[in-house]
């Protein structure tokens, strides 16, 4: 199972702290107790490399969404299936920027330049860390086959790029 539902874009959980909490984090609870209880072999959190340092809502949301997980995980660990193992494995992995996924700034500096600009920067020297769609996926999946319980998977991203020079 991948749980990748979230409230994900920063300036809405700024504007709306309580409800990217109760999405993010509460709703990881429910996703792990429902996974764990049906028996679901793995579970994988798709988190973020904003979890990392904390600077905003979403971020802290993200990153207590991972406690949550890891929780879980130790709470399976305690509670094995009788011979030892837990039942669900479960995992996050946390990676930045998917180029061309949805929410990408790629998509959206694209439609601006269609549009006869301007392309909208919220801070020109801001960096990202970017990969792509096979390369997301790729971490996803083998995160799911190398759990072992409470796995955080982070992906070297390389060097970071300024949004300016990207836009």
């Amino acid at each position: 199972m991948f749980h990748a539902a979230a409230s994900k874009h920063v300036p809405l959980a700024e504007a709306n702290p309580l409800a990217g909490l109760a999405n993010n984090v509460g709703s990881s609870r429910v996703v792990c107790q429902t996974a764990m209880a049906a028996g679901v072999r793995e579970l994988v959190l798709i988190s973020t490399d904003k979890a990392v340092r904390l600077t905003n809502v979403m971020g802290a949301s993200k990153r207590l969404a991972e406690l949550v997980v890891q929780a879980s995980a130790l709470e399976l660990l305690q509670s094995t299936d009788g011979a030892g193992h837990a039942r669900t494995q479960l995992a996050m992995v946390s990676f930045g920027n998917v180029l061309g996924s949805s929410g990408s700034v790629v998509p959206l500096f694209h439609k601006q330049i269609a549009a006869g600009g301007p392309i909208t920067l919220t801070h020109p020297e801001i960096i990202r860390y970017f990969m792509t769609i096979p390369e997301a996926a790729q971490l996803v999946l083998q995160a799911s086959t190398l759990a072992q319980g409470g796995d955080l998977f982070l992906m070297d991203m390389g060097e970071p790029v300024r949004i300016k020079d990207l836009a």
